[in-house]
């Protein structure tokens, strides 16, 4: 979600090292943005609602500032309420992520104390409250007192240009500290100071950070310090870069092929260990948000036909409420891009104190999910700066089905099917495929409604499918189970309405054809995507046949009718869609 990007230490130019930092981590979704500079023992700030674009930076040579993209929840999309904020003194800046549940009431006091306001915002309140402890105390420990008075899920990196300090805390949301030979950074994400080092440190929760002098950490509860576990990142700068394409989401659209051979050609240890936890498992429960609950599902799919094991499967946000059947034999599994993502990371926290064991699909390094786990799968799928999630998807999708494969002792097969994928997603991304997607999708562009059916795995296909539609045009699309159509879904269906048919070569596709069959009698403009034409279709955009693979595919040409769609409605900017964040990390 919000990005956060702080840095001390000798370099002077530190406002365009803040602002390119905040560049970075613009994939995480924001509204608006702001820096603080150091300027004479004091900050100066410059904020702006909307994009990052290129500001008249007005400040001398500083040694300390910090960042912060914002993505709005206490207070509109305004100016005032843009992070940073100041105290009354314009000597302590604060940013935050997450919510403090108890600002009403904190804000209230200072008030009372003479403190004045300038925004809406829970998070103003944070600088004040060090304002007031710092009457009595030092920085660092204003600081830890004013985090703890914090209630929820809250991070806090607080800069003081009289001491040239950063204190970082943390319950909750994401933050990674680093330092190189000139100085020290603070972040969000690590791929905000990976640029700067790939010497790092993921913060726990209830630890604390101080930057300066010296790296310090300290355990919030024991009040103790404690030694940094540095982690060495071993990224490639390389990968925040469009390179020949427009958009991230093109790009990233264009980098599946290698994600899926990756995996078919070097997962084999991973995949082997992974199926034996799960044919031990006394259980197994797989869980995620977004694409990756649908990935989740299609794991249901796999791994019955494929395996003959049983998976239950659980939106991330409901897991809470349906996890009281854990015990020490489950094993559950989550799946998550980013890894930080707070309606997963919070159930696993609970899953974990019933001694369930946890074994993640996970594409971050380091992230907290990542390190909660005590099995994990590192998906390899490269950095992800789209908010519409693409080959993340596909690769968690190609680590289940080789599991399965390896689970049903069939690996050979598995890998197989996986290149056969690889070389019909290459095909899809030829210029011919491309020409027919295109047309689809100006044909498309004025729709109200889209509606994608499928069966078996390809309705899992179908939610997928239906989920990048609306995330990258804003076109209502939903994905059904076609076998749902008679039982309500079939009243939605009108004169040359764009139904969509899953109809992959397997024990479905008598089916669905006659489904089709039905939404066309009732008006209903056919498409049709898999490897057999039929008449029935108004339009048929062909896959290949490879078996449980087809899935993978059937996905591509949804991900690019989705950006080809974005295009044709004239939406700029298809790798940051409106209200969405990369990583949800507030409930």
């Amino acid at each position: 979600m919000c990005g956060i990007f702080g840095y001390v230490g000798k370099t002077t130019n530190v406002s365009l090292m803040v602002l390119t930092g905040l560049k970075t981590l613009e994939y995480r979704g924001y509204d608006s943005f702001g820096i603080a500079i150091g300027q004479d023992e004091s900050f100066l700030v410059e904020k702006h609602p909307g994009k990052i674009k290129k500001i008249n930076l007005k400040f001398k040579d500083s040694q300390i500032g910090i960042g912060h993209t914002r993505w709005a929840t206490h207070g509109g999309v305004t100016k005032e309420n843009a992070h940073p904020h100041l105290d009354c003194s314009g000597k302590i800046a604060a940013v935050h992520n997450g919510i403090i549940e108890n600002f009403e009431e904190l804000k209230k006091e200072l008030i009372a104390k003479g403190h004045k306001f300038k925004s809406e915002t829970d998070t103003e309140v944070v600088g004040h409250l060090i304002e007031e402890y710092l009457k009595k105390e030092n920085f660092e420990q204003s600081v830890k007192n004013a985090f703890n008075k914090l209630q929820g899920l809250n991070a806090i990196v607080v800069v003081y240009a009289k001491s040239l300090e950063i204190v970082a805390a943390k319950t909750g949301s994401p933050l990674i500290a680093g330092l190189n030979k000139d100085g020290m950074f603070i972040s969000s994400d690590a791929s905000g100071i990976v640029k700067h080092t790939k010497k790092v440190v993921f913060l726990e929760d209830n630890q604390m950070v101080v930057l300066g002098k010296k790296f310090k950490m300290i355990n919030l509860i024991t009040n103790k310090e404690i030694k940094p576990k540095f982690t060495n990142l071993d990224w490639k700068f390389e990968d925040s870069d469009k390179g020949k394409y427009k958009h991230f989401l093109l790009k990233e659209i264009y980098d599946q092929p290698k994600v899926i051979r990756n995996i078919a050609l070097n997962f084999d240890e991973q995949v082997t260990k992974f199926s034996k936890l799960i044919d031990s498992a006394y259980g197994t429960f797989m869980l995620g948000c977004g694409s990756a609950s649908y990935a989740a599902l299609s794991g249901v799919y796999l791994f019955s036909k494929i395996a003959k094991k049983h998976v239950n499967f659980s939106i991330g946000s409901e897991f809470d409420y349906i996890e009281d059947y854990l015990t020490s034999k489950s094993l559950v599994i989550p799946i998550s891009q980013s890894g930080e993502t707070m309606d997963i990371v919070g159930p696993i926290e609970k899953a974990k104190k019933r001694n369930a064991k946890i074994a993640a699909l996970v594409n971050v390094l380091g992230s907290t999910l990542y390190r909660q786990s005590d099995e994990k799968v590192l998906l390899m799928a490269g950095q992800e700066k789209a908010v519409v999630g693409t080959k993340t998807f596909i690769a968690m999708f190609s680590v289940l089905f080789l599991t399965a494969y390896t689970l049903a002792k069939k690996k050979a097969l598995g890998k197989k099917l996986l290149l056969a994928a690889q070389i019909s997603t290459e095909k899809i991304l030829e210029q011919k495929s491309i020409f027919k997607i295109k047309a689809l999708a100006k044909k498309l562009k004025n729709k109200e409604h889209i509606y994608i059916l499928g069966r078996g795995i390809s309705y899992a296909a179908a939610l997928e499918a239906s989920l990048k539609l609306k995330e990258a045009s804003y076109i209502h699309a939903e994905g059904f189970a076609a076998g749902e159509l008679k039982h309500g879904v079939i009243a939605l269906i009108e004169k040359q309405t764009p139904c969509f048919v899953l109809c992959p070569s397997d024990e479905t596709f008598d089916e669905i054809i006659s489904n089709a069959w039905e939404v066309k009698a009732r008006g209903g403009y056919i498409i049709g995507v898999g490897p057999i034409n039929n008449k029935v279709f108004d339009v048929f955009l062909e896959t290949d046949d490879l078996k449980e693979a087809t899935f993978i595919p059937q996905i591509v040409t949804f991900q690019l009718l989705a950006y080809y769609l974005a295009l044709s409605r004239g939406l700029k900017d298809p790798d940051r869609p409106r209200n969405l964040a990369k990583s949800v990390t507030v409930k």
